[in-house]
């Protein structure tokens, strides 16, 4: 496992191209999810991958800055790299996010995915609690000061007002050797971040602790094995296949939220530029929106197709219809 800095290299960008001789796929799985998740660019399509990052011209229109990445001390099977850099819209905004990946397979991992089903609430519990604790005792200190300013006035009302309800699939985290490190986001909000003396809160929660709650994936994960248990599910996962049988494409789905609504973007293997798709995932079956444009008259987006299509293990099919010839074209995808 080698990391270097993807070309062109400069002050502003500095970012993490994975090289792993002893599996080229699973080499090009990590650079293809990092750089389309985070660069909004295809690896290997020409021009500058950090086009779109150094002129906002992205998906959410924000200026984005990387300035540094470290590959962090893990166990044998995962791979973890710390993003570091800056984004700028209504506001610049430092940010620290961290990647993780099982290394037999290339395949980002989820949180969520770590633990029991009916573990996950009482690991929310465990975390949310420790987040409280050192929100409450950061209070305590700041109301015992009897002449306290009226800035200590309002870290309090901050601190009081902090939403300590998290869920797994909305935190940060990392791996060490025998903890994991979870993040949780800063009480305040931007304009009030200079009172915050807290920031983000690391919660660190040791394996050993963790024990009973590992699902058997993260068992089989943490044990070293070059043996993989499967783990169900789509988000944040990779798909190849074709439209109509003939148009390669590949598809990252990204993170399907708590209502089930996600978003993923695809490209067709040839032409190499992002395509979004939009929708629902219920029960299995995935209902999908591919925008043309957006209509000024309508003030709404006028869709190209609809996407109809099933999970089955490790493989999604369905059809592609377009929107104004209502012609189906079939769509067969499968896990990378």
């Amino acid at each position: 496992m080698k990391i270097t800095d993807l070309q062109p290299k400069s002050e502003d960008f500095v970012f993490p191209v994975i090289s792993y001789s002893k599996n080229p796929s699973v080499e090009n799985k990590i650079n293809t999810f990092l750089q389309v998740s985070e660069l909004e660019y295809i690896p290997n399509s020409g021009g500058n991958p950090f086009k779109l990052a150094s002129t906002a011209t992205n998906s959410y229109t924000n200026y984005i800055d990387f300035y540094s990445w470290e590959k962090l001390e893990t166990p044998k099977n995962i791979l973890t790299v710390s993003i570091n850099g800056e984004a700028t819209g209504a506001y610049s905004e430092n940010f620290s996010n961290w990647k993780n990946f099982d290394l037999r397979t290339g395949n980002y991992i989820n949180l969520q995915d770590l633990f029991q089903p009916n573990s996950i609430k009482t690991v929310e519990n465990l975390i949310n609690q420790r987040v409280r604790k050192r929100i409450n005792d950061f209070i305590v200190e700041l109301k015992s000061n009897k002449n306290g300013s009226e800035d200590e006035t309002e870290q309090i009302d901050i601190y009081e007002q902090c939403f300590t309800d998290n869920t797994l699939q909305y935190l940060e985290y990392f791996f060490g050797k025998d903890k994991l490190m979870v993040v949780v986001g800063r009480c305040s909000n931007h304009a009030s971040r200079a009172l915050d003396d807290l920031g983000n809160h690391e919660i660190i929660l040791s394996y050993k602790e963790l024990e009973k709650h590992w699902s058997a994936y993260a068992r089989n994960l943490l044990s070293g094995s070059e043996q993989t248990v499967s783990k169900p599910g789509i988000s944040n996962r990779l798909y190849k296949g074709k439209i109509d049988g003939k148009y390669p494409i590949t598809v990252l789905i990204n993170e399907i939220n708590e209502d089930g609504s996600f978003s993923s973007v695809y490209w067709y293997d040839k032409n190499k530029k992002l395509i979004n798709w939009r929708g629902e995932f219920v029960h299995d079956h995935l209902s999908m929106t591919e925008d043309d444009y957006h209509s000024e008259e309508q003030k709404a987006w006028i869709p190209k197709a609809l996407i109809e299509a099933d999970l089955k293990g490790n493989k999604i099919t369905g059809t592609w219809q377009d929107y104004k010839t209502k012609k189906y074209l079939n769509l067969e995808l499968e896990e990378l």
